[in-house]
């Protein structure tokens, strides 16, 4: 009999020998209940129009959406983050359609609270949708103006609520504004509408697809969002934003994007011990759809992306993919 040089009394691999063991012995789990999936409706005609840079992902009209909602609740999917994709005749310098009640968002969204009171509907408060200049507050003399952006955010969030939105969730990353839309909130008796707070959200180039759904991109052109959105580099800067947020009232934080960001979700959730949701982002979602089509990677780099973010500190994770996940790989 061979001989083998003698191994110490730990040998990992024993860990490993049977799928049996690995499953039982996982760190990181990923649930239905864990997946959020972002959705984007439109005022049109048909009832999905695909998005050529987010494969597999559409606008969606008001009857499109609440099809997709039911098909969503019988995968599991119990929370849908909602984006308007406004037509250009609509938009402004103000964003002034935001404010309107005749817009199709608060519409879609009355009719969903009352269909499907179990749904939890998280709805974006920002000005890119409806600016003709693409950037996510007022615009003068080259530069967004802060608390004039706030002022209407704070309008903005009302409305929302009003129209029976479970979660707000402000990405514009203007000063101030979770705690002035929190006092207005609170003021209104909406004080059971939760915020969730973009505060962590940094100025990524992986954002163009999700520009081209909610059709900013061509109106902000070459300009940037330097001056309201963090710098990559900056994790500091980055954990006092969560700070400030969840001083003036929110009660969920998110790092933006996800993958390329890990430390910064880590952190954030080790430091403040808050619900933290991460976002896996258009571009990350269009280029791994894309190395799937392919056939650089197989399907199953999605979910280890999203298994990703849950060791990482995720409590909830946005994902284009999430309704693919449900279907191919998740019982519960």
């Amino acid at each position: 009999m061979k001989t083998y040089r003698k191994y110490p009394n730990t040998r990992l691999r024993r860990l490993r020998q049977s799928d049996a063991i690995i499953s039982l012995l996982q760190e990181s789990r990923l649930s239905k209940h864990d997946l959020i999936q972002p959705l984007f409706i439109a005022e049109q005609k048909e009832k999905a129009t695909a998005i050529d840079s987010l494969p597999s992902v559409y606008r969606f009209n008001e009857s499109g959406l609440i099809r997709e909602i039911e098909e969503l609740m019988k995968l599991g999917i119990y929370t849908v983050a909602l984006f308007p994709s406004v037509d250009s005749s609509l938009k402004d310098p103000l964003g002034s359609f935001a404010l309107k009640e005749e817009n199709f968002l608060y519409k879609a969204l009355n009719k969903i609270s009352k269909e499907f009171p179990e749904l939890i509907t998280i709805a974006d408060v920002a000005l890119d949708p409806y600016t003709d200049h693409g950037h996510d507050g007022l615009f003068e003399d080259g530069k967004v103006l802060n608390d004039e952006t706030v002022e209407i955010l704070s309008s903005q969030s009302l409305m929302l609520a009003d129209a029976g939105a479970t979660i707000l969730a402000p990405s514009d990353m203007m000063d101030g504004r979770v705690g002035v839309i929190r006092n207005a909130l609170e003021s209104n008796n909406f004080k059971d509408t939760l915020i969730l707070s973009y505060a962590a959200k940094f100025c990524s180039q992986f954002y163009g697809p999700f520009r081209d759904a909610v059709g900013s991109k061509a109106n902000l052109g070459n300009q940037g969002k330097t001056s309201y959105q963090i710098n990559p580099s900056n994790i500091e800067e980055a954990l006092q934003e969560v700070a400030l947020d969840i001083n003036e009232g929110a009660d969920i934080v998110m790092v933006k994007p996800g993958m390329p960001y890990l430390d910064v979700l880590s952190k954030v959730k080790d430091t403040f011990n808050m619900p933290t949701f991460a976002y896996q982002v258009s571009g990350e979602y269009a280029m791994l759809h894309a190395a799937i089509q392919k056939g650089w990677l197989t399907q199953g780099v999605m979910i280890e992306s999203l298994l990703c973010f849950k060791r990482a500190g995720a409590d909830a994770i946005l994902s284009y993919a999430s309704k693919f996940i449900a279907e191919e790989y998740l019982d519960g």
